[in-house]
């Protein structure tokens, strides 16, 4: 008997941008729109959701209704079956659309839907009113989070103001420019030639939060309309969650797919996919800038298909910040700076950022590729906390002629697991190496504090705030801050160090 293959039948999309925030969609009723739209994709219309046997929904960052999949099966008029609700993390849409193709494989799902939304941007305008938006409350459940629960920056990271991904991203942004000996100019053109690109993308999109084309020069010139956040990035290059955006799939089995009437021309087919962690912490990895564990999980996928990854016509590399994307492209081994497209979607500065749920318009907008261009391939890439969880994924407008793939990551991930950290001294006291660093800013545009990697003589690191200083701040913005030296010293709590 033929294993079951799974098969995306249907996406929908959803943006609200309603004139008055009163009238703004709460994220169920996002989420509710997209399944219903994603039905109507499929062919099938609402008669399909009585067939639905699991409902996995991406979790919202902004509004947790807990156990949000039951709440959004009750508005459907789905039958009874599975509830899944994830954890955080970008990755999370392929990994569970991934996890769910697997159950496909497996018969242990005929038709699942998935799910997620936010709507940030109509919360933060009621909360401008002082008003507090009467959307559909929290509904208690002991059913655990699908996804890894773990916390993404530690003790340390946050004391010395490294949680926030603008910080976190920014400090990895400048170690990969300085380990390719890259300019501070190269640099500031090469993202925002890759910019530039996505703003392309995200203009043709429908479903985009910003749908405007660019140039490099207005994405990368600091200005009061797009402050300086965290060097080296400006406003326009982070990623934005003040949206209003939804989105929802579709996974079938074959077989449940053609009993449906689900005909083969909606059908795009799973190939493959691998997830991985690396090391957790990003003060835990030897070296800042790589994916070791990316790097080979993506090897062993393509090995698995049989192609490279030049040989794969469209790609959607994670892109909430303009190193994310850049970084995968090398791991994968592209050129970084390759004038290929590395999103299909528009990118999260610029389609916009929904909380964990980018991953599900991301394969929303493969689909529509796929069922345009039936020989074409894509790879689909999405990432959580600091480049710490990686979900891959290839899809192919027609069946792969191996069938449904998952690869087998857990020598790889042991692999991982199993490489040395370097020694982080918590309170750190002496000459210092700047390792990487970023320099973040106030609302007005000001410089307010830095964040530094550093190592010390005798090679162990230390995190530290950089000591207040103008001057200071100016030199690390000005040229190259890797490897300049200074003293860390310990001042109220925190390693602080003082530029030489």
């Amino acid at each position: 008997m033929t294993a079951p293959q799974p098969v995306l039948v249907g996406a929908g999309e959803v943006v609200d941008k309603p004139e008055d925030p009163m009238l703004g969609l709460e994220p169920l009723a996002l989420m509710e729109t997209a399944a219903r739209r994603a039905c109507d994709d499929a062919g099938g219309g609402a008669a399909l959701l009585a067939h639905v046997d699991t409902v996995a929904v991406v979790t919202n960052v902004f509004h947790d209704y807990g156990d949000t999949a039951t709440l959004l099966a009750a508005r459907l008029g789905c039958g009874p079956g599975r509830r899944l609700v994830t954890t955080w993390g970008g990755n999370t849409p392929q990994s569970l659309t991934s996890f769910l193709c697997d159950e496909v494989a497996a018969g242990r799902c005929e038709l699942a839907l998935v799910a997620g939304a936010e709507a940030v941007g109509t919360l933060r305008a009621l909360g401008k009113r002082g008003i507090e938006p009467a959307w559909t409350p929290h509904r208690a459940t002991d059913v655990p989070r699908w996804g890894d629960m773990r916390s993404g920056t530690s003790d340390l990271e946050s004391r010395h103001g490294m949680r926030e991904a603008y910080v976190t991203f920014a400090l990895v942004e400048n170690a990969f420019r300085a380990s390719r000996g890259l300019s501070l100019d190269d640099a500031r053109r090469e993202i925002g030639a890759f910019a530039e690109r996505c703003t392309r993308v995200a203009a043709d999109n429908p479903y985009a939060w910003f749908p405007e084309a660019k140039d490099a020069a207005t994405l990368t010139t600091a200005t009061p309309s797009n402050r300086m956040v965290a060097f080296p990035y400006p406003k326009y290059l982070n990623a934005i969650m003040e949206v209003n955006q939804g989105a929802a799939l579709l996974v079938a089995s074959d077989a449940a797919a053609r009993r449906l009437g689900i005909t083969p021309d909606r059908w795009v087919h799973p190939w493959a996919a691998a997830d991985v962690t690396e090391q957790w912490y990003l003060s835990e990895r030897t070296t800042l800038h790589a994916l070791a564990g990316t790097q080979r999980a993506a090897a062993a996928l393509f090995e698995t298909i049989g192609r490279h990854a030049g040989d794969v016509t469209h790609l959607d590399l994670y892109s909430c910040f303009p190193i994310a994307p850049r970084l995968s492209a090398a791991t994968i081994g592209l050129d970084p700076g390759t004038t290929r497209p590395l999103t299909v979607t528009g990118g999260l500065p610029w389609f916009g950022g929904p909380g964990n749920n980018y991953g599900t318009h991301a394969l929303a907008a493969m689909m529509r590729l796929l069922r345009r261009d039936r020989g074409a391939t894509g790879f689909l890439h999405g990432l959580g906390w600091s480049c710490t969880k990686h979900a891959l994924a290839v899809l192919g407008g027609s069946p792969s002629p191996q069938g449904w793939r998952r690869v087998d990551t857990g020598a790889i991930q042991a692999w991982v697991d199993a490489q040395p950290s370097p020694e982080v001294v918590a309170e750190a006291d002496g000459p210092g190496t700047i390792e990487t660093y970023t320099v973040v800013h106030g609302r007005d545009g000001a410089p307010e504090r830095g964040a530094i990697i550093g190592r010390l003589p005798d090679a162990k690191r230390f995190l530290a705030t950089l000591a207040p200083d103008r001057d200071a701040f100016a030199a690390l913005e000005a040229s190259e801050g890797v490897g300049r030296r200074g003293t860390v010293r310990v001042e109220g709590g925190r390693n602080v160090f003082h530029l030489a």
